[in-house]
């Protein structure tokens, strides 16, 4: 009998009440990362662009480098933690499923980063959903941002 094959990749899924072009843009440009995601970016995603990201929790940074730009239905990129695929699909008339996979886990910490990396795409693509919808983020990444903040000091007394 063969070994199971371990699956080297995590999915989080959302469908979100607006166009794909729309949803699309929302992970492309700086203003609207600011609005749910990040603190900061350096510039707008593009093909083969390589931006600068911070998120939410002070230090916390990545060098982002986009692998492929394909508006308004694919975006993929690399990140320290990884290769981040993205697809928007067109749901209906005005919805998109928006489908992120990621990959490249260290194999000897798979179950953590998996776990880690849904909890985190999927509290975003929720922030997301709730901007897009109804015009203001619930700043649900801010408030996981700031259980993480409260951890680290936490561990550091």
């Amino acid at each position: 009998m063969s070994e199971p094959k371990i699956v080297q990749s995590a999915t989080a899924e959302m469908l979100i009440r607006r166009p794909p072009g729309e949803v699309f843009a929302a992970f492309v440009n700086p203003t609207a990362l600011r609005k749910f995601w990040l603190s900061d970016a350096s510039g707008p995603l593009a093909p083969g662009a390589r931006v600068r990201w911070k998120f939410m929790v002070p230090g916390a940074e990545a060098d982002v480098v986009v692998r492929r730009f394909e508006a308004p239905n694919h975006l993929a990129f690399d990140w320290p933690q990884g290769h981040v695929d993205m697809k928007f699909t067109a749901v209906d008339d005005e919805g998109s499923r928006v489908t992120v996979t990621v990959s490249g886990f260290d194999p000897r910490q798979l179950l953590a980063q998996a776990t880690q990396t849904i909890e985190g795409f999927s509290i975003v693509l929720c922030d997301l959903k709730t901007l897009l919808e109804s015009g203001s983020s619930a700043n649900l990444v801010r408030d996981k941002a700031a259980l993480i903040i409260r951890a680290m000091g936490t561990r550091k007394a």
